[in-house]
């Protein structure tokens, strides 16, 4: 089958927990990285076609005419129809479940498992591996019953595989109704052979571990389909073993066809630490929820200054960047890079989601220990020695430093939640707490004195500044406002003016009036344009953050994956799949599911249970009452 260069949108997401793949609807696995999310690629196929590598896999004379997940799981199957009879393949990354417990645990496999279901069918296989990003040709050898190749790789199936003269990999069967078959590459150790009953075995052990882990969840609420899959794409970016989350699986999908804003985003980024925490404990999920925040908190202990808004799943320092100068780039977007930067950035921001993550866990939970909860408190520590600075800010500007709005509301998050988080676990005497106080009412008067901009109506994007940015749509989320305040709406009315296309999108800032230190254009930003159906529904405009929510999840892939950016005719841009427009669009929906319960909505927005009393709300002043 002749190759042609797949949407974004179009591809499908598999993982264990530990690494992931994508799948071209050509039946193509086109990426993945081994033996973590952030390791080498064997297939990189995605940014190259011809030196990065891939394991095709089709059916003579048919065509996959349907893809879709198993319900409730990241199993896909894709149904090859033709003259000859019907195939379904299954791909997979198998995984299972450890008797009582919650987590997930890889078996290191990527597995492919071909049904015939009517008539008869011959199936191919080629397994073209581009070790090291494409810098490497494979070098494949027979040894004990499988087939090995130098980096670590290893495939076994039923027939087996050969090597052709090209030195890839090839392999070819014949199926009539009711038989199977099936090839499994060994990502982890190189070493592992199976047979055809423990790759059946394997795959009801995977089906039936998601769909356990699935059905802990009972959301039936608005967008419930699009919730259920984004809860999915979210445990699936969640590593099992230390509990980061990572920001995609994928480096250097353009934000814009052949601009330069290509990152690697498979890394861990804090500014998504609140909606993570949030999203898996309103889903019922508390068991990832408090992973993840050990993970984070893991990183506060010792004071050094700032936290860094970056690292590893492995809690380190991301690889400075490096440009693969030898792979095209997706549509000839170029540079390619590995590593991130990001590391040495300062965003203010980072301390606020850090503390409105760990006060709503241990409202919820109370499973913070003492070490935690002192981590904590070195955390706002921090934030009150920083908050005057001008930092990069959410966006990551690679240009001078300024003081941006967002990140002034994210420090005042920061010490309000701190401020609640001591007085919740009766640690007032260990800290300051009436220069607490005094700072954060001092943050909240400065941002509507430097941040608001009377004149015009609207909060700005930094202190001098005419212009907006889409992270001043999350004012009213964090309750630093009430969302029908006049102020915020001005501000929401003129995102839209300024940001806003096609009637749904919202761009996260004007690239062509911003020296951000590329100067290329981009997508609209999918995070924004669900923060924009969440501030509309708290402004109580409902119909049309309803009739945003719709358009948007109605855009998403076919598989119900999205990106990063999207522009106006649906295309999407950027790392694939995103995991903060996915925790957005769950955070629009049960705004949207709670916007007819005044109580209810305000409690989520407010990060607190419906049963606290008013102590600790905030009025104009920013006094507690």
């Amino acid at each position: 089958m002749e190759r042609t260069r797949a949407g974004i949108g179009e591809h499908g997401f598999l993982s264990d927990c530990h690494t992931a793949a994508l799948t071209g609807p050509d039946g193509a696995i086109v990426w993945m990285c081994a033996p973590a999310f952030d390791g080498s690629a064997p297939f990189a196929g995605l940014l190259d076609p011809e030196r990065g590598g891939s394991w095709s896999l089709e059916v003579d004379g048919a065509r996959p005419e349907r893809r879709a997940y198993l319900d409730g799981t990241l199993v896909l199957e894709s149904l090859w129809r033709g003259p000859g009879g019907e195939v379904a393949v299954l791909d997979l990354m198998p995984l299972r479940r450890d008797g009582g417990r919650t987590g997930l645990y890889r078996e290191g496999l990527l597995l492919r498992m071909v049904e015939c279901r009517s008539g008869t069918a011959t199936v191919r296989s080629r397994v073209a591996a581009r070790p090291d990003f494409g810098r490497a040709r494979p070098a494949w050898k027979r040894q004990d019953g499988h087939l090995r190749e130098a980096s670590g790789l290893s495939l076994s199936g039923t027939p087996d595989p050969w090597i052709d003269d090209d030195g890839d990999v090839e392999w070819r069967t014949t199926l009539s109704e009711g038989e199977t078959s099936f090839l499994a590459l060994d990502h982890l150790e190189g070493e592992r052979s199976i047979d055809a009953r423990e790759a059946r075995d394997l795959l009801e052990e995977t089906v039936t571990a998601w769909r356990a882990w699935s059905a802990r969840c009972d959301y039936q609420g608005v967008g419930a389909e699009h919730v259920h899959r984004s809860a999915l794409v979210l445990r699936g970016l969640l590593h099992e073993e230390t509990g980061g989350l990572i920001a995609a699986p994928t480096t250097s999908l353009p934000e814009w066809p052949g601009g330069e804003r290509n990152w690697d985003y498979r890394y861990v980024w804090h500014r998504d630490a609140a909606l993570v925490v949030l999203a898996f404990m309103r889903l019922g999920h508390t068991e990832e929820a408090g992973h993840y925040l050990h993970f984070l908190l893991s990183m506060c202990g010792e004071p050094q200054g700032w936290i860094p808004p970056v690292q590893t799943i492995r809690r380190e320092e991301p690889p400075e960047e490096e440009e693969l100068d030898h792979l095209s780039g997706y549509a000839g977007s170029r540079p390619v890079r590995v590593g991130n930067n990001a590391y040495g950035q300062h965003q203010l921001d980072v301390y606020g989601h850090i503390l409105d993550a760990a006060l709503y866990y241990q409202e919820v939970t109370g499973d913070l220990s003492e070490e935690e909860l002192d981590q904590l408190l070195t955390v706002v520590g921090v934030a009150v020695d920083l908050w005057r600075e001008p930092d990069e800010g959410v966006w990551e500007v690679r240009a001078d430093r300024r003081h941006w709005t967002n990140s002034k509301v994210y420090a005042w998050v920061c010490l309000d939640r701190g401020i609640r988080l001591v007085r919740l676990t009766g640690r007032e005497e260990k800290v300051p707490l009436d220069r607490w106080r005094a700072e954060r009412d001092a943050i909240r008067a400065e941002v509507l004195e430097r941040g608001y901009d009377s004149e015009a109506g609207y909060f700005i994007r930094y202190y001098g500044s005419s212009r907006v940015d889409g992270s001043l749509l999350r004012i009213p989320l964090l309750g630093f406002l009430d969302g029908d305040d006049p102020r915020v709406k001005g501000t929401l009315d003129r995102v839209d003016a300024e940001l806003g296309e096609a009637g749904f999108l919202v761009h996260r800032y004007d690239t062509d009036a911003t020296d951000d230190g590329l100067g290329s254009p981009e997508g609209a930003f999918l995070l924004c344009s669900y923060d924009m159906v969440s501030a509309l529904t708290l402004a109580g405009r409902r119909g049309e953050a309803r009739r945003r929510f719709e358009e948007l999840c109605g855009r998403a892939g076919p598989l119900g994956l999205q990106s990063e950016q999207m522009t106006a005719d649906g295309t999407m841009l950027g790392n694939f799949p995103q995991s903060f427009t996915h925790l957005a669009l769950i955070e629009a929906a049960m705004n949207l599911e709670y916007a007819q319960d005044a109580e209810a909505l305000h409690a989520w927005v407010d990060r607190r249970g419906p049963e606290d009393d008013e102590d600790g709300r905030r009025g104009d002043d920013g006094d507690e009452r």
